[in-house]
């Protein structure tokens, strides 16, 4: 999944773990069509409505009782005319984009990768509270809420189109 802006833990994570534990009802599956298979390009911006059906207190507390849509970079127009296609990120293209996180949908949490710096990342469990203050410094993580990968938890796959990415493969990120 590429997000174009906010891709900080700061976050991203807060939205994406109230969204599965309340949105989507924990159903990776749903939250995996909505994010990923469901849009052709990428997310300009992940917004308040991923936090739809959870408490009011939480949305208050994640948002600060502001609201903002999702939109995404479906409506991209090519200078060929072409229809624009799914964006993936290397680790040369990270670098010249300046990307520094990349997030992964495990069945047992979100692994959070610093780009810039390693080709794997911690996992932050689903049921680590959103309201937890996720640093943005790559020297802070893990935070204390995290669990190592393990081989008998594969990712879930990230698009019905694309394979899911070996440790050396082209990541997905989302840039801030």
């Amino acid at each position: 999944m590429y997000v174009h802006l906010d891709g900080t833990p700061s976050h991203h994570l807060p939205l994406l773990l109230a969204a599965y534990q309340h949105t989507f009802g924990r159903d990776l599956e749903a939250m995996s069509r909505h994010l990923i298979d469901d849009v052709a390009v990428g997310w300009d911006e992940l917004g308040t409505d991923l936090l739809d059906g959870a408490p009011p207190a939480l949305i208050t507390a994640l948002t600060g009782g502001e609201q903002w849509p999702s939109r995404t970079l479906d409506h991209l127009i090519t200078p060929d005319g072409s229809p624009p296609v799914r964006m993936t990120v290397t680790e040369d293209t990270a670098d010249e984009q300046d990307m520094q996180w990349g997030y992964l949908l495990h069945r047992h949490g979100i692994e959070v990768i610093n780009i810039l710096s390693s080709k794997a990342g911690p996992v932050v469990g689903w049921d680590t509270d959103p309201c937890l203050a996720f640093s943005d410094h790559p020297g802070h993580w893990p935070p204390p809420a995290t669990t190592p990968i393990t081989e008998s938890a594969p990712a879930l796959r990230p698009a019905r189109s694309a394979p899911a990415p070996a440790p050396a493969q082209p990541r997905t990120a989302a840039r801030r």
